[in-house]
Formats: C-alpha cells, sequence, structure tokens
C-alpha cells in the first residue's frame, strides 16, 4: 500500500489531466461516506495475457480515484445516504470526476480501478478496525460509482468490450498484477451493486450465450462472434458453439442425468458374484472422467478452485472409487469364498452409502435457475456460519470427552468408551441419554453430563439456529443480486481461461488417452487441432444439430431488433405490439403538459425542495419590504 503511494507523484506526470483539481473540489463539495464487502476469489485467469494499459497508467488512476473518494467520504457516514438514488453524497459532479480520472486515454479503466480502490478500503478496514465504518463507507462509494457510470454509458459496445471485459494489470511491490478485467474482478470480490447493474448483466448474457468470445490474437479482449446474424443453419452447425457457456452447462447437466440413471440402475441390480456388468462400467469409466477433470482444474488453478462444491464432488468421487477398488479386490479371490463375498458386500454398502450424494449433485447445475440458484446461496452462506458452532463444538466435546475417559479409566472399566462417545454425540442429536450415567463416577459423571448437554442443546444449537436465521435474512433481503451474482460467477468458471479444446467429462478421456497421449507430441500443430475439431464435431452432433436450429432462429430475432433500432438481445414485448396493428393511444400535448404538472421530482430531496420553495419565499418578502421602504423614502 505504501509502495502505491509513493508512486503516484512520478506516475501523475506521464497521464496529466486537464483542470482535475477543479473537478475534484467541485466533487468534494457535494459528498461524504462509506461501504463493505468481503474478496474471494474464484478461477484463475490461467495463462499469462497481455494487459491493454501500461500498469503503471492504471495504477496511477487508482490512486486518483482513492484520493477522490477520501475527499468525498472524509468522516462516517450512514451507508442510506451514499446509496439512495438522490443521494447528496454521490452527486453528478462525483461520478463526473471519477470518470475523469482517467483522461480521454485511459477512461476504459477506471471501472477497474473503481473496484481496486473498493479491494484496498476494504483491507484497510480489515487492519485498521477502530475506523472501519469509514473504510467501509468509501469502499461502498467506490461501489456506487461504478454502478452509476455502467449504467449512464449508451455505448454498448464500448461498455462491453472496451470497460467490462478488457483486462488491466496495477502495481503490487513494483510488480504487474495478474491482468484482469472488471466482469471478472467484480465476481472476486462479490460486489453486489456492480454484478446487480443493467451493463453487467447483459455483457454477462452476451458470455452465456456465447455471442462474446476471447480473441485468439488478444487474450486481453473480447470481439462478437461473427456469425451471430447469419440466417444459414450449417453457418451454426460448428464445434466452437460449444464453447458458449449456456451449451457446456446444457451437456453436463445433460451428463450428470445420465451419471444419476446409471448410477440408479446399478444400485437396483446388484451381482451377488461381484462381476461387473455393463451398467456399472460405464458408471466407474464416466467417474474416471470426472476425477481427471477435477484434477487437471486443480492442477491449472491451484487452491483457489477448491470450494464446497468441489469438496463435495471430490467426496463423491473417493467413495465410488473405494468402492471401486473393494470389487476389484473381491474380484482377486475366487467366486464363492468367503473373502469374495466379504470385499463384494463391502463395495456395495461404499456404492450404497453416496446415493444421497447423487441426487444432490443435480443442485450443482441447477443453480442457473433462479429458485435453485437462491437457495443454494442460502445454503452455502448457512454451511459457512455452521463453521463457527462447530468449532466451538469440537473445542467442547474434546474437553468434556477427556473428562469422561479420565473418570473410565478411574474406574477401571475401559469397555464404555464407545458408550460415552454415543451418548455424546446423542446429546449433540438433541437424544441425550442420562441412565447410563448414574453410577459412572457419582457423583461426577451425571453433573458432568448435565453440564454437556446444557452447553450443547441449550447454547450451542441456539447459537447455530441464530446463525442459520441471520444467514438466511442477509441472502433473501438481497436474493436478486445474490442470484445474479452465483449466475455470473457460473459464466465466469467457462469464460475464465477456456481450454482450447472443449472436452466436457467423461469425453475428456477420449481427449486423454486418444489425442493428447497418443499424438500430441509428435504431430504438426494445424494439423492435431483439425483432428481435434474433427473429434469434437462428432461427439457434440447431436447436440449440434438442436443448438444450430435454434441459433438460426435467434439470428432473425436479432436482425429485427436491429432493424428496430434496438439491443441484439430485446423481444417486442405486448405494450410494444399496440401500434403495429394501426391504433395509436391518445397521447396529445395536453396530456403530455398534465403529466409534466404533476409528476414530482425524485432526484431532489423533499425537505430540499421545501427549503427551496421557503427561500423563494423570503426572497419576495425581502423585495416587497424593500420596495415599500423605497416609496416611503420618496
Amino acid at each position: 500500500m505504501i509502495r502505491l503511494w509513493l508512486y503516484s507523484n512520478t506516475l501523475s506526470q506521464k497521464m496529466p489531466l486537464p483542470n482535475w483539481r477543479a473537478l475534484l473540489g467541485s466533487a468534494s463539495a457535494h459528498s461524504h461516506h462509506v461501504l463493505d464487502e468481503a474478496s474471494r476469489r474464484l478461477l484463475d485467469a490461467g495463462e499469462d495475457a497481455p494487459t491493454a494499459y501500461p500498469p503503471e497508467d492504471v495504477t496511477n488512476v487508482a490512486l486518483r480515484i482513492k484520493y477522490l473518494v477520501e475527499q468525498v467520504i472524509p468522516c462516517e457516514l450512514e451507508e442510506a445516504k451514499i446509496t439512495r438514488a438522490n443521494s447528496s453524497i454521490i452527486t453528478p459532479k462525483v461520478v463526473h470526476a471519477a470518470k475523469e480520472a482517467g483522461g480521454k486515454e485511459h477512461a476504459s479503466c477506471v471501472l477497474f480501478c473503481l473496484l481496486i480502490c473498493r479491494k484496498w478500503f476494504k483491507k484497510q478496514a480489515l487492519l485498521e478496525l477502530w475506523d472501519e465504518p469509514l473504510f467501509s463507507a468509501r469502499a461502498t462509494a467506490c461501489e456506487v460509482i461504478a454502478k452509476q457510470i455502467i449504467e449512464g454509458e449508451e455505448r454498448e459496445d464500448y461498455l462491453m468490450q472496451e470497460t467490462l471485459l478488457k483486462r488491466f494489470s496495477i502495481l503490487v511491490n513494483g510488480q504487474a498484477t495478474e491482468p484482469a478485467n472488471v466482469i471478472e474482478r467484480a465476481v472476486d470480490l462479490h460486489a453486489l451493486r456492480v454484478i446487480g447493474s443493467s451493463g453487467y448483466q447483459k455483457c454477462i448474457r452476451y458470455l452465456w450465450r456465447g455471442w462474446l468470445v476471447q480473441d485468439e490474437n488478444d487474450p486481453s479482449s473480447f470481439v462478437p462472434v461473427h456469425n451471430k446474424t447469419n440466417t444459414d443453419y450449417w453457418a451454426h452447425f460448428h464445434q466452437d458453439r460449444m464453447r458458449a457457456p449456456q451449451y457446456q452447462n446444457l451437456v453436463q447437466m445433460s451428463m450428470s442425468i445420465i451419471y444419476l440413471a446409471l448410477y440408479t440402475g446399478a444400485i437396483n441390480t446388484i451381482n451377488h458374484t461381484g462381476d461387473l456388468d455393463v451398467v456399472e462400467g460405464i458408471l466407474y469409466i464416466m467417474t474416471a472422467g470426472f476425477i481427471f477433470d477435477e484434477l487437471n482444474k486443480l492442477r491449472k488453478v491451484g487452491r483457489y478452485y477448491i470450494g464446497f462444491w468441489n469438496s463435495f464432488n471430490s467426496t463423491l468421487y473417493v467413495l465410488l472409487t473405494t468402492s471401486f477398488i473393494l470389487r476389484m479386490i473381491a474380484l482377486s479371490h475366487d467366486l464363492g469364498t468367503d473373502e469374495r463375498i466379504h470385499f463384494n458386500k463391502l463395495s456395495y454398502n461404499f456404492f450404497a452409502f453416496s446415493a444421497p450424494m447423487f441426487w444432490m449433485r443435480l443442485l450443482l447445475y441447477l443453480d442457473t435457475y433462479r429458485f435453485f440458484g437462491a437457495m443454494l446461496v442460502i445454503l452455502k452462506t448457512m454451511m459457512k456460519e455452521s463453521l463457527i458452532f462447530f468449532a466451538l463444538l469440537i473445542v467442547i466435546c474434546i474437553g468434556f470427552l477427556q473428562a469422561f475417559v479420565a473418570m473410565d479409566v478411574i474406574d477401571d472399566n475401559k469397555t464404555v468408551t464407545s458408550f460415552i462417545l454415543t451418548a455424546m454425540a446423542n446429546s449433540v442429536m438433541q437424544s441425550p441419554d442420562f441412565s447410563g450415567f448414574d453410577n459412572f463416577s457419582p457423583p461426577f459423571g451425571i453433573i458432568l453430563y448435565y453440564l454437556y448437554t446444557f452447553v450443547v442443546m441449550v447454547v450451542l444449537l441456539n447459537i447455530l439456529i441464530a446463525l442459520y436465521n441471520s444467514a438466511y435474512e442477509s441472502v433473501t433481503d438481497e436474493a436478486d443480486d445474490e442470484y445474479m451474482a452465483l449466475f455470473s460467477s457460473k459464466t465466469m468458471q467457462f469464460v475464465r481461461a477456456p481450454d482450447e479444446n472443449v472436452f466436457i467429462p467423461p469425453f475428456n478421456l477420449i481427449e486423454t488417452f486418444c489425442l493428447v497421449l497418443p499424438l500430441e507430441w509428435w504431430m504438426p500443430r494445424s494439423a492435431y487441432q483439425k483432428l481435434n475439431d474433427i473429434v469434437m464435431l462428432v461427439i457434440y452432433s447431436p447436440l449440434l444439430l438442436v443448438t444450430a436450429w435454434v441459433e438460426q432462429k435467434e439470428a432473425y430475432r436479432v436482425l429485427a431488433a436491429r432493424r428496430r433500432g434496438e439491443s441484439d438481445e430485446d423481444r417486442v414485448e405486448e405494450w410494444e405490439q399496440l401500434g403495429s396493428d394501426g391504433w395509436q393511444p391518445d397521447l396529445d400535448d395536453d396530456w403530455a403538459k398534465k403529466v409534466t404538472n404533476c409528476k414530482p421530482d425524485v432526484a431532489t430531496d423533499a425537505a430540499v425542495i421545501e427549503i427551496r420553495e421557503l427561500k423563494s419565499k423570503v426572497n419576495e418578502l425581502a423585495e416587497a419590504i424593500k420596495t415599500l421602504q423605497d416609496a416611503k423614502v420618496e
């Protein structure tokens, strides 16, 4: 942080901005306030991508914006004063000054710098807890300014390709950071206000549909797909369309349903001899594909890839792998032997134990629907809140367990250790058993168990309920924004560092064992890429037959929208169709004047309007008094 400030004097000379001090002075007269947020990482950007502007210039813009926000928010302010639509803090002059921080040459990096400043203020709030409300307010101001800039930008192509999707870097410790764009940074920082802005969501929808794709020659930029308006069916029948997140998600969901169907068939047709049938063989092959995919992503991304669903899936794959290994051990013994029967039963026990996880796994692919998405966000937040409860529970349980075991050793009765563990677990599940502690080192055993039950059932479980309630309320209050954040995160998982060849599990086994290992190391790159395209076209051809028809219909709708002069995704709604039949509503000038006279001034606070009216009346009264005095003198 200190070194960034040391750059400010030297960097400011590289990018002079006209009337910056004047703009800042006029803006600071209209502003004060604070913010909130937490930062986390989604997927790595993967390979090094070139950045649009030199990191020194981007850092300089970020420092200018930081200075602006510090002057606009000089003290602690209520968040509502900053976030409301007619805020007297974040005024149009402040927003204009923020846009001018980059000048004409670096205007596109202003949104990225606002998110960087938000990150700095949030970090500063953690480091200086005594001023946490102040820094949180400043972080909130950065979000509000960024949202207003996004929603005020009318140039759609410029907003998406130059400001939201262009990648930038800043200097940290003298080194350029990994390039990132506003879309990625907002997801990483969970900046709900920015994610919930109209321009941001439109850009996400374009990425989701595959209308904006990464430029092959410049990984730092995104370009529109070239055949979006092509009405030829076969123009859309191309393997590259599988890079669109919506199609990848569709294939993953289909594979997950097939995976569940295979498991249902396998678990309901148990082979008592231990032999593998075709259904189980396909199931285990698909499991191998999923495992390879998880390991490959973990290798590319690193520890940032580990999350709740990754851990959940990994647990399922471990159970299935264990079941498979035990089945192989069973097959190594002769038919009918006790060892074969034992390991076969143990294998099926692990296999059956994973059934709930197979069904819950479907939720991973249903989060694109609003209902399931919002519920998953609530569950995820609750699981995070549960960590506090389990941390307290583990410490308390270890303490009481040590006491009970010590009493067991003193009484020389080592056979009741399992009873102690069972009784303590039952208390956690709200089913305590006091009868066994009557003769357990009386009176200490029963007193200690009563105390343990009180602490767990009355104190800790109520704390857990309170945590769940607060998590539910915090998410449901911003359910729409949370859903949009989840959808944006899912989209970026597909878009960020995309594979050159999209082989979705279990098709990745074909890529690994039929293409990469035997061919990639010796085949010329152009020929190898052509072979990959052919294989992908064959694998995905059933889906491409459908998607090509859908995109052909979409092309007609896009052309119709462009003829109307509207955005590509706009549709003609009911209220817009009324004039197409020749009927015109009666909206004459007289009605327009009536509407103008009755509409309220929502941009200005009601109290300010009353004060202005009172001021005008006072001025009129003063003028009248002055007129009377002049007449009296004459």
